[in-house]
């Protein structure tokens, strides 16, 4: 290890001159993915279901055989460890057993009727027992979850406008998809097709700024705050101390409601972030890995919510449709693999092994980082880390985009992908589930400092 401190700009120069080599070994072990990849016609658009899978930093994108517990083997034969686990969707791990079991079992009861099934009720209070809320509906996912409970805030209070937090992530809501440039709200300029300004109703602020938050709520237009407690969009956020406090305070006291989206953060414990530090949301979401890979969400409200939309149900001149829900949404299979992920999959006993899986790989990380001298460090929310290239936490969302570097992450991705350890794509965070192997933590660790040492000793070399 070099005695001079290394800063980012000389790791990016290491990391882009390694880069080749490694996206060359990638497409090696892949010809019939990248056959895939390229060949033309009718189909899928860019043949893959989605487009935005082709903004993975791989080559082209590796294309699954199967998927179980931790384990990934792609169509050309290649193993890996998913510490991605579809970002979140598998956070229990690749094909549960209990839910498993309800996808064989369930089908000859029906599938999706429109009506509740003999589920309904229990599954109810699972969801008030577990995350404290005493109301609960079903969505298919999170994104609808969020637009069905934005609407209810809105029938409530009253009023038009709400309050996130830049860089936020909340699935594909358009009131979300907004930047903040220069103190101003605006749609976000990636976005496709956006025809309505996003900052007529919607408004951005700093994460941990309560002086911000104090001044948007101060006009009293807000209906909701709809906030991830821990941001994980722009790097991983943590909440300054005493500023969960303040944001429920300040909502109450200006009328506006609470909107707690536990999609990413309900990796932190049983009952998500909400319950294992008590907070007091009116509303809340949660999706991903809430029926065990299945697409199912829900979103909880408080009794007083629940009497403001009763309320404003009732107070329609018309019966048509709400704008709330969607005609799959509450099926027969998602409240199947509800109940049972609830009851055997999300466990105070799933929890502790993730914890103990987790804590090897952050001591781990913070050794490999250390031992190379780097300037940053590891940020972590339960079973979710990641690794931050900044010497100090960041507190928002400008701090985070500041300290990132897209070459270093291509680099970290595609080196560990070599090595047989798969990475969320976005900020190479690290999310570890119930099914990965104590020796497979050790692994991914032994890999990390590999590949630091690397980056570091190439730039000597050269």
């Amino acid at each position: 290890m070099s005695s001079t401190p290394i800063d980012n700009a000389a790791i990016e120069a290491r990391v882009k001159a390694l880069l080749p080599a490694e996206r060359q070994l990638y497409a090696e072990r892949r010809p019939k993915a990248r056959a895939m990849a390229e060949r033309k016609g009718k189909g899928l658009f860019d043949n893959v279901p989605m487009h935005w899978m082709l903004d993975w930093p791989m080559p082209f994108p590796m294309v699954i055989e199967q998927a179980s517990g931790v384990h990934l083997t792609d169509i050309d034969g290649n193993a890996v460890v998913d510490l991605c686990l579809g970002d979140t969707g598998a956070m229990f791990g690749h094909g549960p057993e209990p839910i498993l079991e309800v996808l064989r079992n369930t089908g000859h009861r029906g599938l999706t009727t429109m009506l509740p099934s003999a589920d309904a009720e229990i599954v109810g209070e699972l969801l008030a027992a577990r995350f404290g809320l005493p109301h609960w509906q079903i969505g298919a996912t999170a994104s609808d979850a969020n637009r069905f409970a934005i609407r209810v805030a809105r029938a409530v209070t009253g009023r038009r406008k709400i309050l996130v937090f830049d860089g936020c992530y909340h699935g594909a809501v358009d009131d979300t998809l907004v930047d903040l440039v220069n103190g101003r709200t605006f749609s976000r300029a990636s976005l496709l097709g956006q025809v309505v300004d996003l900052g007529e109703t919607t408004i951005a602020i700093p994460f941990n700024d309560e002086e911000a938050l104090r001044g948007a709520l101060a006009s009293g237009e807000v209906a909701c705050v709809l906030a991830e407690p821990v941001m994980t969009n722009c790097g991983m956020i943590l909440p300054a101390p005493g500023f969960h406090d303040t944001l429920r305070r300040l909502t109450r006291e200006h009328g506006t409601l609470l909107l707690i989206d536990e999609t990413h953060t309900i990796s932190t414990g049983l009952g998500g972030y909400t319950m294992l530090h008590g907070l007091e949301p009116d509303l809340m979401v949660m999706g991903k890995p809430i029926g065990g890979g299945v697409p199912v969400s829900v979103w909880g409200m408080s009794a007083e919510v629940a009497e403001g939309l009763d309320r404003a149900r009732r107070a329609r001149d018309s019966h048509g449709h709400s704008g709330i829900g969607t005609t799959l949404s509450g099926s027969a299979l998602q409240l199947a693999c509800l109940r049972a992920s609830l009851e055997k999959v999300m466990t105070s006993g799933t929890y502790a092994t993730m914890a103990a899986r987790t804590d090897i790989i952050e001591a781990g990380l913070i050794k490999a980082i250390g031992a190379q001298g780097l300037p940053w460090h590891v940020t972590r929310v339960g079973a979710r880390l990641e690794v931050v290239f900044s010497s100090e936490p960041v507190r928002n969302a400008g701090e985070a985009r500041e300290a990132a570097s897209s070459v270093i992450e291509e680099g970290l991705h595609l080196s560990l992908l070599n090595r047989g350890f798969l990475l969320t794509p976005f900020h190479n965070m690290i999310l570890v589930s119930p099914a990965l192997a104590e020796a497979q933590a050790q692994a991914l660790v032994t890999a990390y400092g590999e590949i630091l040492a690397r980056f570091c000793q190439a730039g000597e070399a050269a």
